[in-house]
């Protein structure tokens, strides 16, 4: 026992990660960016009941929270051209310093007597405009400083500090927009993101000259390396299915608790803090799973996903619901680490940012678009229906991608498959 204690933490998987000599610099900027990403969860809808017509604040509660996330994908193809070519320093960094501006003009605007919620919505989707190509910058970034057998871990960092930030900033939003009100924890969301963009400026060196990147590429050069790349296409369209799918159960949630449980808005906030702290615990356990086959485990992932959520949609008792809801974020948590491992692994550094960030463009429209299609869902079949429908599908999703998984795994040599277990081994 005292030597287990006397190695930890240099023998845990994360040791490398928070200790690299750039990386550590880093992370306290991206742990104070995700917290202010997280009160901007409830910021931004908030300020947008405020500022919206009385009788058509659903409607623009929903472009607002559109506008926060979807100009991305417009970003990744008007900005291909010009972002394709750079580190991953660069990206972020300038991601970091675009969203520290354009949140920062909310506050300006309302201290002018001009913010209208047209106006708020302008400036909210020219902060995400570059968001793609912040996502990608900062998996470039770990592919660029770190070993591919450190990859996972890494990852699984950035997921641990986002999934900790859905737990904290949520409620401390709440406490703080009722003390300030909400277009001040949009202004204190600005000022994590000048904090980043800070700490990537100065933290980090200039783009080390032993990474050679494509400058000029085509403005969707992303795009076409993932539709030549069958690995690459299969786990996006796995990760489309998997998040379409989920996305009306935010929908379907509210509903369930009120109608069918007949319960009150704190019951739905228990189950979503019982979500994020199975988020949490899969962010951390994402990084011991280093050794696993990522592509079968992703899979694995989305059928174990599905069959956590069965018990919702069929109308377990909370006793045995809330703790599945739990277990089902757990599990789902460590896919994205993974995932972002198969593309670093499956990626040159040089085409590393463009594929990432047109795998991010095309994955920012799953869960909308998914929960668009929740609302007549619900209204058509009702919400536990749409709940069951919903946990059957993810797990006919991860096992039709199984199918195809074993049908191109027979198809080739063994020697193919030795020669792609030892580099995965690495």
């Amino acid at each position: 026992m005292p030597s287990d204690t006397a190695r930890f933490p240099r023998s845990s998987p994360y040791w490398p990660v928070v200790s690299h000599p750039l990386l550590r610099r880093v992370l306290p900027g991206l742990a104070v960016s995700a917290l202010g990403d997280g009160m901007a969860v409830v910021a931004v809808t908030w300020l947008a009941i405020q500022l919206a017509p009385q009788d058509q604040r659903g409607t623009w509660i929903a472009i607002a929270v559109a506008a926060y996330a979807l100009p991305s994908e417009a970003g990744t193809v008007i900005f291909g051209r010009l972002l394709g070519g750079r580190s991953g320093a660069q990206l972020a960094g300038w991601d970091a310093i675009l969203r520290a501006t354009a949140l920062a003009a909310i506050p300006l605007a309302y201290l002018s007597g001009v913010l209208t919620i047209g106006l708020y919505v302008v400036l909210l989707a020219a902060s995400a405009l570059l968001h793609s190509w912040g996502s990608a910058g900062r998996f470039t970034l770990i592919a660029e400083l770190l070993p591919q057998r450190h990859h996972l871990p890494a990852n699984a960092v950035l997921t641990i500090i986002s999934g900790f930030a859905t737990i904290v900033g949520p409620p401390l939003a709440g406490i703080l927009i009722g003390w300030a009100g909400a277009v001040w924890v949009i202004a204190i969301d600005a000022a994590t993101f000048a904090v980043l963009a800070l700490t990537y400026r100065l933290a980090l060196p200039a783009a080390d000259s032993a990474h050679r990147y494509e400058r000029g590429a085509s403005r969707t050069a992303g795009f076409a390396v993932i539709r030549h790349n069958p690995a690459l296409l299969g786990l996006l369209v796995l990760s489309l299915g998997f998040f379409f799918l989920f996305g009306p159960v935010y929908v379907a949630m509210p509903i369930h608790v009120t109608d069918d449980l007949h319960a009150s808005a704190t019951l739905l906030g228990i189950y979503y803090t019982a979500f994020g702290i199975g988020g949490l615990v899969g962010g951390v356990v994402a990084g011991h799973l280093r050794g696993w086959p990522l592509r079968t485990t992703t899979i694995g992932i989305v059928v174990g996903f599905g069959v956590a959520m069965l018990p919702l949609g069929l109308g377990a008792p909370v006793g045995l619901s809330l703790p599945a809801f739990a277990l089902a974020r757990l599990i789902w948590a460590p896919y994205m680490s993974m995932s972002m491992a198969l593309f670093q692994r499956s990626t040159s550094t040089a085409q590393l940012p463009a594929v990432l960030a047109a795998n991010g463009a095309v994955l920012v429209l799953a869960v909308p678009l998914g929960t668009m299609l929740g609302g007549p869902l619900v209204g058509v079949i009702g919400a536990r229906p749409t709940l069951l429908l919903c946990a059957v599908a993810i797990v006919a999703l991860g096992l039709i991608a199984g199918g195809f998984a074993i049908s191109r795994g027979s198809a080739r040599s063994p020697g193919d498959s030795a020669v792609t277990e030892i580099s995965a081994s690495r």
